[in-house]
């Protein structure tokens, strides 16, 4: 009886601590004595207690935010950019062995490629090329990180915030921009209006009768009004011979 007891008690103090549960989206970096033994995987796992320690590593896909950073363009203005890094652990023991804090690391590493990468383009550029901006910053953090196990699946500017007198003029650039482009819209709209009763005299003239029709319509809309009118018609034949005569 006092062996059962010496035998369950060393299970509970020798097995027991050595339980460990391991989620599907972990992985387990296993050290023996400081050493790296070896790399669990998901699932129910035991480890030598006292002897073995486990460091648990999260492999998804993780969204780092990077902070705002002051940067100096290429043509000497001063922006705030921020952007946000997603990144994923591929090789657990080097998260683990070859940096203190990884995803410190890779933040930090990121800020600094951030200011590097889009002080090489002029504000207009960072404007509109965020997508070329953004895989050149992968693309260096990337390549810094793959020694540390990370990949870094894409990144992404977020804000661009640029000074109070650059958006002041920006926004009477743009004011400017549209008042020219309704001027242009209403002076060829009066072009083609005035195109259009060019061609419609010249219509009337031709036609036999027609301005005499047209004077008829027009007295017609004006007898409409109550208001006091003396009209003074002429035979169409005396006013063609004045006309003729003052040529």
């Amino acid at each position: 009886m006092a062996l059962l007891v010496v035998l369950f008690t060393l299970v509970i103090m020798v097995i027991i601590p050595g339980v460990r549960i391991i989620n599907q989206y972990e992985r387990g970096v296993v050290l023996r004595l400081g050493k790296f033994s070896r790399i669990l995987n998901p699932g129910f796992r035991v480890i030598l207690p006292y002897i073995d320690k486990m460091i648990k590593v999260d492999v998804r896909t993780t969204p780092m935010d990077i902070p705002k950073q002051e940067v100096i363009t290429r043509d000497n203005v001063t922006v705030n950019v921020d952007a946000v890094v997603y990144a994923r652990v591929i090789d657990a023991q080097k998260a683990v062995l070859e940096t203190t804090n990884y995803a410190y690391a890779t933040s930090t590493f990121a800020q600094t490629a951030l200011r590097d990468v889009t002080g090489n383009f002029d504000l207009d550029e960072i404007l509109s090329k965020r997508d070329e901006i953004s895989a050149q910053i992968r693309e260096i953090v990337d390549t810094q990180t793959d020694r540390w196990g990370i990949d870094i699946e894409s990144v992404k500017l977020q804000n661009i915030e640029l000074p109070a007198d650059m958006k002041r003029a920006m926004a009477k650039q743009a004011e400017a921009e549209r008042e020219r482009r309704a001027a242009i819209i209403s002076a060829e709209g009066e072009k083609s209006a005035a195109a259009a009763v060019a061609e419609a005299a010249n219509m009337l003239a031709q036609t036999p009768g027609g301005l005499n029709i047209r004077t008829l319509q027009t007295l017609e809309k004006i007898s409409t009004d109550p208001s006091q009118k003396t009209v003074i018609l002429l035979p169409t034949d005396l006013t063609d011979k004045v006309s003729s005569m003052m040529r």
